[in-house]
């Protein structure tokens, strides 16, 4: 816990308050509450894989209540992550998101897909950037500096284990995040057929903005 708002390593007793910030920050940036019901199925597929899995590049914005405002969460290596999140992951979750035996019908049918294929994850057009990342931040914290802290501690993670890059893939429609990761030094990197996202991509080297 911080005296006063600021970035630190997650911790298990995080998991909720992490979670909680997912899902109001999982519709193109706003509240999924509505799109989603069911309030553990998005932290199941976009953060808490990352938190249970790779911890230690896991961190939050604490409000210095000891409360997660913020978070950022990813892996070193995507492909590992994949075969990691295949074996280790879905078994946690598959009784409450059986494996979809039918087309899906629903948004949270498609997001239960998402969950059984990661596979999806590893790309050919992103092989030259190992890593990837998911940053949010609820609306009153962004646009205060946190989200570049959160994303510097990650980077600065990723380098000193040698990872050269990292990437991340976002919806194409939310330009308010598109300008905070053009202003991070990110660039935009090819993907054949990338669907609704834009895949982004940069150094982790510390002299990149």
């Amino acid at each position: 816990m911080l005296s006063q708002p600021g970035i630190r390593p997650y911790q298990l007793a995080d998991r909720a308050g992490v979670a909680a910030v997912c899902v109001r920050t999982a519709l193109d940036g706003g509240d999924s509450r509505d799109r989603y019901p069911d309030e553990e199925l998005m932290p199941s597929i976009f953060a808490a894989p990352y938190c249970h899995l790779e911890p230690e590049l896991a961190f939050v914005l604490d409000d210095g209540s000891g409360r997660p405002v913020g978070y950022v969460v990813g892996t070193a290596d995507t492909e590992q992550f994949v075969k990691n999140f295949r074996a280790t992951w879905i078994p946690r979750v598959a009784h409450r998101y059986p494996e979809p035996t039918t087309a899906p019908r629903t948004p949270s049918e498609e997001m239960i897909h998402l969950l059984h294929t990661p596979e999806r994850m590893v790309l050919p057009a992103l092989v030259a950037y190992p890593a990837h990342l998911h940053i949010d931040l609820l609306p009153e914290w962004q646009r205060r500096g946190f989200g570049r802290a959160l994303m510097h501690s990650f980077l600065a993670a990723l380098e000193s284990r040698g990872v050269p890059a990292v990437h991340l893939g976002m919806v194409t429609a939310n330009t308010a995040a598109r300008a905070f990761y053009d202003r991070l030094g990110f660039h935009e990197i090819p993907v054949p057929d990338p669907g609704p996202l834009t895949y982004l991509g940069r150094s982790t080297a510390a002299n990149t903005p």
